[in-house]
Formats: C-alpha cells, structure tokens, sequence
C-alpha cells in the first residue's frame, strides 16, 4: 500500500509549483506571427530607409494600443463562456454582429492574397542563393505554382488536427523563433556594416513631426484590430477560464512585446544600411541585402520574410473565417464544420487573386481598395464592440475595464476612426474618381 503521507506530500508540491511558462503564453504569439506579415515588413523598411531612427516611437505607440485590446479580449475570453459575437447579439441584435463579421472577413481575405505574394516572393528569391541559374531558369516558372503546395499544406494542416489550437501554438511558437534569429542575424549585419552610428541618426526624432498622417501606415500595419479581436477566440480555445485572467495579460503582453520587438529590427535594418533608396516592395529589399551581406544577406531576410509570410497564412484566413461563422451564427469552435469551411475561403481566395496577379499580371488594386472600403467601416466597428463588451460588469464582472485601459482604448479608437477618414480620403475616393474619369 502506498504511504498516504507521502501521497499527501506529493499532492502538495504538485500544487504548489508553479505553472511552466510555455502554459502562461501561447495567443498571444499566434497575434504576434499574423501581425508581422509581409506588409509590416515593407512598411517597416521602407519607413526606416526614408526617417532612419527617427521614428521607432511610432512602433512602441502602436503596440502599446495593440496591447490595450490584446489585454481586453483576453480577459474577456477567460471570463465568458460565450463567443464575442454570440453575446453581441444576445445584448444587441444579430445585424451588429453580422456586419463585424463580414467586414473581418474581407479585411482577411485582403490580406490574404499579400500573404500568398509574400511566400511567392520569399521562394523565388530564395532559388537565387540555393540553385544554379541554369536550374532556377528551368524550374521558376514551376515555382510560380509554389503557393498552391503551400496553401493545400495549410488546409491539411486545419483539417488533420484534432486538438487545431494545440498544434497552432506550436508551429507558431517555431514561427516566431524563426523570424527572431533571421532579422536579429539581418540587424547584426546591419550595424557591423553601417556607415553613420545610430546615435547620430536617433536625434532625428526631435526633429520629426508630432503628426503626419503619413505615418498612419506604419500604424495601421502594427495595431490591427481585428487581430486584438481575435484574442478572444485563441484564449477560449487554450481553455483558460476566469482564474487565468493574469496568464493572459502576461500572454497579450509577451506577444505585444515580441511585435515591437521584431518590427523594430527590421526598421533598424534599414535605417542602418538602406537609408536613402526607395523600396517599393520586400523583394527589393531582400535584393539591396544581398550585395551589403554576402551570401547570407538574402538567404536570412527571406527566411524571415516566409516564416512572417506563412505563419500569416492560416492565422489570418481563421481570423476571417472564425469571425464571419461566429458572427451568421453558424460556430464559433475549430471543431465546428462552419468553422474550418470559412477558414478554407479564406485560404481560397486569397491564394486565387495572388495565382492572376503572377501568371496574368492582374492588377490588385481593385481588391485592395475595396477591403480598404470595408475596413473603413469594419475596423472602429470592432474596437469598439471590444470596449463595450468588456466594460459590462453583466458580462465581464469584477474584470471590467480600469480607467486606465479605458483611456488607452478610446485614444486607440479615436487613432483607428483617423485611420479610417485616411484610408477613405487619401486612398478609397482618389481612385474611385480615378476610375470614373477613365471609364468612357
């Protein structure tokens, strides 16, 4: 028989000892690996290449409003039982959660195809370190196909997992691994081979303006809000409940951090070795690296631009695909048919549009500029479906918003209202008039 005093003992150092680290964190990485995508790369490289060191306080703004609704749809998906939008429409009506639903889901499907770009771009310049260029000229027009392999690995991968959540954090967790030691190795380079010291180009920051509304890109591209959204599903997936309220702060908070912290490399790359040359895409940066750093240069920035470019992948068409289901009321779990049907969507037509941009040089903007539309209307939307929700005691209880967090949050909503006039002002109605002046 066994010793019950021993027994006891064991039960008691079991209980006491501390829960590991890698069960604390997990969503917030996930939002980490969608939010640092090809389009943050190339934001953040063009904006250092052109205002060097000056403005990485805008980044470290950004994250800190990410991490405001990061923090608010943890502790929202730790408290309640219920999905976001199923309470939406409990309190509010279905038409409110429809509306957020089909506006993420074209924001994703938008971003999507950029995504699909992304890996394309990080193959093909990949071939250049790794194939002779007899066997690259042979074997690149196969490799403009490169996304529908890696597409059908992502809709293998959302349908073989039982456990879909367990096997994401992990993937994701080696993602971020991944784009950590590619841009850290890049911004090492970099400083070694820069010819201004960083200090120098730091008093810039003086000198740069309080408020240009240039600048929102950058911003746009760090504090997505449909990701912070999001949060709420991947918190409720893990299984946290209301006792694990300060496991997702900590979480929100690691993944916030880890976004900054890899947006600042890149632009730090930049500014370093890159300032003055315009770069239109990733691609052209992957190209500028290759002659500053030898033969590693273009090797490492394509590295983390497809590990950037792929984690994207299936974060971001569940993003969409979660939301749309949640919000027609069809699911809301990744075991759910709904579900992993809107998710593949997602993957679909994201994977189409890129397919007729390589082989038909079929112009984008059209596509762009309506999700731009969308998330004019989509984006203050669902920040403040975020702030509503989690400051009604009925729903959060004694986790309701701080004044603090409050504040933060309505600051970053009135900064996404800004956003939204930008997009529609300086972007979506130039071109509709563009379009309307050469249509005959």
């Amino acid at each position: 028989m066994s010793d019950p005093q021993a027994s006891a003992a064991s039960t008691a150092e079991t209980v006491a000892s501390p829960t590991k680290w890698y069960h604390r964190v997990g969503p917030g990485l996930i939002i980490a690996c969608v939010v640092i995508g090809p389009g943050s790369i190339t934001t953040s490289s063009q904006v250092g290449a052109t205002h060097g060191f000056a403005l990485m306080w805008v980044v470290l703004v950004a994250v800190v409003f990410m991490m405001t609704f990061m923090q608010m749809g943890a502790r929202l998906g730790s408290v309640s039982n219920q999905s976001p939008l199923d309470i939406l429409t409990e309190k509010i009506g279905r038409p409110l959660a429809v509306l957020i639903g089909i506006g993420t889901f074209f924001i994703s499907a938008a971003f999507q195809f950029g995504n699909n770009l992304g890996v394309d771009a990080a193959v093909k310049e990949l071939s250049r370190d790794v194939l002779s260029p007899e066997s690259r000229e042979t074997i690149l027009p196969y490799l403009d196909y490169s996304i529908v392999a890696f597409n059908a690995l992502a809709i293998a991968f959302l349908l073989a997992f039982k456990n879909l959540y367990h096997a994401l954090e992990r993937l994701m967790m080696c993602f971020v691994g991944l784009m950590l030691i590619s841009f850290a190795l890049n911004l090492g380079f970099a400083l070694a081979n820069q010819a201004p010291p960083p200090a120098a180009d730091l008093a810039e920051a003086a000198k740069a303006p309080l408020l240009d509304f240039s600048l929102l890109g950058l911003v746009g591209t760090t504090f997505v809000i449909t990701a912070a959204f999001y949060q709420t599903y991947l918190v409720q997936q893990k299984g946290w409940t209301r006792e694990d309220v300060a496991a997702g702060l900590l979480d929100a908070r690691v993944g916030s951090v880890l976004m900054a912290l890899i947006t600042l490399m890149i632009m730090c790359t930049a500014a370093a070795v890159l300032r003055g040359q315009p770069l239109k895409n990733y691609t052209e940066v992957a190209s500028q690296l290759a002659p500053l750093f030898g033969a590693w240069g273009r090797p490492l920035f394509c590295t983390g631009l497809f590990a950037a470019a792929y984690s994207s992948f299936l974060v971001n068409s569940m993003i969409g695909g979660f939301i749309l289901a949640d919000g027609l009321g069809l699911g809301s779990r990744p075991d759910q048919p709904a579900t992993r049907a809107m998710t593949v969507t997602v993957l679909v037509i994201g994977m189409g549009v890129a397919l007729l941009v390589i082989k038909l040089g079929f112009d984008p903007v059209p596509a762009v500029v309506a999700a731009q539309a969308v998330t004019v209307l989509a984006a203050p939307l669902t920040a403040w479906a975020l702030i509503w929700l989690t400051n009604r005691q009925d729903i959060m209880g004694q986790d309701t918003n701080k004044p603090l967090t409050n504040l933060l949050a309505w600051t970053g909503f009135v900064l996404l209202l800004a956003m939204a006039a930008y997009t529609a002002f300086a972007k979506v109605l130039p071109k509709i008039s563009n379009w309307l002046e050469t249509t005959p």
